[in-house]
């Protein structure tokens, strides 16, 4: 990185991994309320390789003329604040870029934006295991905002996926709300699922009274949700229609600073799971999605730029 670029993973004309590019932009300066960070961490979640693959720009969602920035969330270090901002040159942060119509995101070596978008990164959880935090953390907790507390009477929650990186933390959090939780997964997962606190099953049979989705089901996760009952997907525009009066709804994840503290706090404190599959230079970028695309991880990779 030279004093007036620095390297980013960006698609001009998205088709998957092979499109992705490692390009060099213009160094920023923060303006007021803004931080300049520089990058140590960035993971690659299921939303990068939708981006990567031209989805989001399919359906309306990304309008960039030259090329669209990869990655939401990321750890480092701050490097510069702008006016109004108290954070000190050096203070390890995590946070989230939310939205997808941008011209770079979090595979890069540096990254300016609004302070109010990431949270100091306790002492104890290192930035490779607080990157992983931001994004999926913050989904989990807002679709167990989407479900809200658990009914009396109806708090049986089944969350498809449960070994994975939303998947696990939407099992801890919605605990919090009254859920009971069993977490559909492979059998050779069936202890960690049990360590986070909930029932485990490898065959989930219908007439639960909510489903979250996390493993995109559609519409098999669909038919096990009780008439009348709720279910949760990940994606907008890609879930299935409702039918026996259950209600449908998928998560739109937006950045929350003070959640992102609270969760971070609790991954420090052991009581969210934060799992690394591997680490990775900006250049294998492409590689990395073409691995996540596979399935079947437990851990996301990391870019460490």
């Amino acid at each position: 990185m030279s004093a007036a670029t620095f390297r980013t993973a960006v698609v001009r004309v998205p088709s998957g991994p092979d499109s992705i590019e490692i390009i060099d932009v213009p160094v920023v300066e923060p303006g007021p309320g803004q931080i300049r960070v520089a990058i140590a961490a960035a993971t690659v979640n299921p939303t990068d390789l939708g981006v990567a693959a031209g989805f989001f720009h399919t359906i309306g969602l990304v309008h960039q003329p030259e090329h669209t920035g990869l990655g939401w969330e990321f750890a480092g270090v701050v490097d510069a604040a702008g006016p109004g901002v108290d954070l000190v040159p050096g203070t390890r942060v995590a946070g989230l870029v939310a939205g997808f119509d941008r011209d770079y995101g979090t595979y890069a070596e540096q990254i300016v934006v609004a302070a109010a978008d990431i949270a100091p990164v306790p002492d104890g959880l290192d930035l490779l295991a607080a990157t992983t935090v931001p994004l999926n953390g913050l989904a989990a907790a807002q679709i167990v905002d989407l479900l809200g507390d658990a009914p009396a009477g109806a708090a049986r929650l089944l969350v498809t996926g449960a070994a994975g990186a939303v998947g696990a933390n939407v099992t801890v959090l919605a605990r919090d709300r009254g859920w009971q939780v069993t977490g559909l997964a492979r059998p050779g997962d069936e202890a960690f699922v049990r360590g986070l606190g909930a029932d485990f099953t490898k065959n989930a049979e219908p007439e639960w009274d909510a489903v979250v989705d996390a493993a995109e089901l559609n519409d098999q996760a669909l038919r096990l949700v009780r008439d009348g009952g709720a279910y949760v997907g990940l994606r907008p525009g890609l879930g299935p229609d409702a039918e026996r009066g259950i209600s449908v709804s998928s998560l739109l994840t937006t950045s929350d600073h003070g959640r992102i503290a609270g969760l971070l706090t609790r991954a420090a404190a052991g009581e969210l799971p934060t799992r690394v599959h591997a680490v990775v230079p900006l250049d294998q970028t492409a590689d990395a999605h073409r691995a996540t695309a596979e399935g079947g991880l437990r851990g996301r990779y990391v870019i460490c730029p």
